[in-house]
């Protein structure tokens, strides 16, 4: 196929501005009557764009409500190359390696367009646009009327006069970029919408172009089988936090949200044609919601735990699961502490009894966290932090865990669980989710603690037998319980909570919000956002939780391969052959893998057929094959 002409809009195209807007901002600072021109000259734009009004008239008609200067031309022209379109700045390689390819065409100044041409290395005989013209004291007087660009239509008047080599593709986002190809002057019109879409414009474009990669993409220039960014949807359920959102939208993404979580039918239904989806703790992700997912490439728990998602079938779909173990860690401690010291103090008691209207003033039963014995069950990154705060208070720290960790301070390793329960004036636990710690404290347990000892849960519900929990509360051998997390939690804030803790004397119960701090879940969306960003723009498996992980730079000089495979014998010789087979040059190559899965990544020259790369995800024990450029 021949080298496509290029010919670019401006305006809401190569930058993200309007320029007689900028320019309104500019020239009319510190007016009174600054916002309702402002407001004019937006309408106006909008009626040109969507062809409601003659460019030419529209043109003259904003000039004409503005008492713009040169001074104020130069002040645009100084910082227009900040207003560079997004996805134009990460394309700049491609624009200076096809400069000879492209045409700025444009209804705005020459003054504005000039920095921002030689930014992208087109020569100035290739910017097309208008001149503005002043009087001796340097004010617009209007712009020079025997350029078409100054008139309706005048677009297709001057790319028919170039003679342009086909095929010509212009892509913009207004009215008179349609035109163009509707008057037969450009063989594709491709409609420009990372800035603003205009559905009029659309309806009449050949295709949608959400950013400069789509456009290339579509156009098959070489370097771009990579998926457009802008074409991949990311789906994230249960309110999480819009530092995440924003942080994949910056990226290119589209990114869709919803407040509650999803039922599997609802997300079997929800989840097709979905490239990445996001959760908290209450969707299950199943075998069933992994098979239905055609296009699901990574989940990210946006939390610390992930017992809600079928780890070993997210392995066999070739699904990366990654997820937040560590942002909302001080948000846990913090809690657990205030509980601590609430129950030792009987607070809930004596608080309920006030809002009864029952004054009750006496030292019995509360008591000071110094001196006491914490016994942590699970010293990872929560547990270990809050033995650091509890010595911090005059506590002595003991801990249990069946992986070896480093004690912190002063805290003792016990040898087994009974022995903790046995010294323990607070036992908390902070242990995962995993099947095996069902009921890891129940009857026999609360029998081996210490008489009237406390008990915080602010795990994972189902690591207590919460009913030999309320009986022991019941009978006095537990003097109190902070809990968090249940067996089984509303879905929604709307749905009723039922347990058998409820009304019990000295017991806190909260809605599973020991990470739901604004810091914590601010914290969250971004850590899980960048871990996503980093998969899906280079590869990186770092805190994958089911997947070999793997550290990767980015993508520089070459194209990357993806392999995700079967654990199984042969699998690289067969890549290696493939790639071979297929006219590749290796430049580098990365293999990880675990019991379950392997993982290649394969750098290569950028010189090849793309059509070839496709056979290479026929090698045998392919789970997810995937190009980045």
């Amino acid at each position: 196929m021949a080298d496509a002409t290029y010919v670019f809009d401006f305006d809401s195209t190569l930058v993200r501005v309007e320029t007689l807007e900028a320019l309104a901002d500019i020239a009319l600072e510190g007016s009174p009557d600054a916002a309702a021109v402002r407001a004019e000259i937006a309408a106006l734009t909008d009626q040109a764009m969507a062809g409601d009004l003659p460019f030419g008239e529209a043109l003259r008609r904003r000039l004409a409500l503005l008492p713009l200067t040169h001074a104020h031309v130069q002040a645009l022209a100084d910082r227009i190359l900040d207003e560079g379109t997004p996805s134009v700045r990460k394309n700049l390689a491609f624009f200076k390696a096809n400069a000879h390819r492209v045409v700025i065409l444009s209804g705005g100044f020459r003054e504005i367009i000039a920095p921002v041409a030689e930014r992208l290395g087109v020569a100035p005989d290739r910017v097309l646009c208008n001149d503005l013209i002043y009087d001796a004291d340097g004010r617009v007087t209007g712009v020079d009327d025997a350029n078409p660009l100054s008139h309706e239509g005048g677009k297709p008047v001057v790319i028919k006069a170039l003679n342009l080599p086909s095929p010509v593709v212009m892509v913009g986002d207004g009215w008179n970029d349609a035109e163009v190809k509707l008057a037969g002057a450009a063989d594709r019109f491709y409609a420009f919408t990372e800035i603003v879409r205009r559905p009029t414009v659309v309806a009449a474009a050949d295709a949608e172009a959400h950013s400069i990669d789509e456009l290339l993409h579509a156009e098959g220039e070489t370097g771009r089988w990579s998926y457009p960014r802008s074409r991949m949807r990311i789906l994230l359920l249960e309110n999480i936090h819009p530092a995440a959102v924003e942080r994949l939208e910056d990226a290119g993404y589209t990114v869709e949200t919803a407040k509650g979580a999803l039922g599997e039918d609802e997300l079997i239904e929800r989840i097709k044609g979905v490239h990445v989806l996001g959760i908290r703790s209450k969707t299950m992700v199943t075998e069933r919601v992994l098979a239905a997912a055609d296009r699901l490439m990574a989940v990210a728990a946006f939390c610390i735990g992930t017992n809600q998602i079928d780890l070993a079938a997210a392995s066999d779909h070739g699904v990366a699961v990654f997820n937040a173990p560590y942002s909302n860690t001080r948000s846990v401690v913090e809690l657990a502490v205030g509980v601590m010291i609430n129950l030792m103090r009987d607070v809930p008691d004596k608080s309920a009894a006030m809002h009864r209207g029952e004054w009750n003033k006496s030292a019995t039963g509360s008591r000071e966290l110094r001196g006491k014995t914490l016994g942590i069950v699970g010293y990872g990154a929560i547990g270990s932090q809050l033995s650091v705060l509890a010595e911090g208070l005059g506590m002595r720290v003991i801990f249990h865990d069946l992986t070896e960790r480093l004690a912190l301070g002063n805290a003792r390793r016990m040898s087994s669980l009974d022995a903790l329960l046995a010294e323990s004036d607070v036992v908390t636990l902070h242990v995962d989710g995993r099947g095996d710690n069902a009921n890891v404290i129940g009857a026999a347990q609360f029998a081996k603690m210490k008489p009237g000892a406390l008990l915080l849960n602010l795990s994972r519900g189902h690591i207590v037998d919460v009913g030999a929990l309320a009986q022991a509360l019941g009978s006095g051998r537990i003097g109190g319980a902070a809990v968090d997390v249940f067996p089984e939690e509303p879905a929604t804030n709307a749905d009723p909570f039922d347990s058998p803790l409820r009304g019990l004397k000295n017991v806190i119960l909260t809605p599973h919000i020991g990470g739901s701090t604004e810091e914590a879940q601010e914290a969250i969306g971004e850590f899980a956002a960048e871990r996503l960003l980093a998969y899906l723009n280079r590869g990186d498996t770092t805190f994958c939780v089911n997947l070999p992980n793997v550290q990767l730079a980015e993508v520089s000089g070459a194209h990357r391969i993806l392999h995700i495979h079967r654990n199984q014998p042969g699998v690289l010789a067969d890549l290696n052959r493939a790639v071979a087979e297929a006219g590749l040059n290796i430049l580098g190559q990365h293999l990880k893998t675990d019991e379950r899965t392997g993982y290649v990544i394969t750098d290569v020259d950028r010189n090849y057929d793309p059509d070839a790369v496709q056979t290479l995800r026929g090698v045998a024990g392919t789970l997810r094959f995937r190009m980045l450029y």
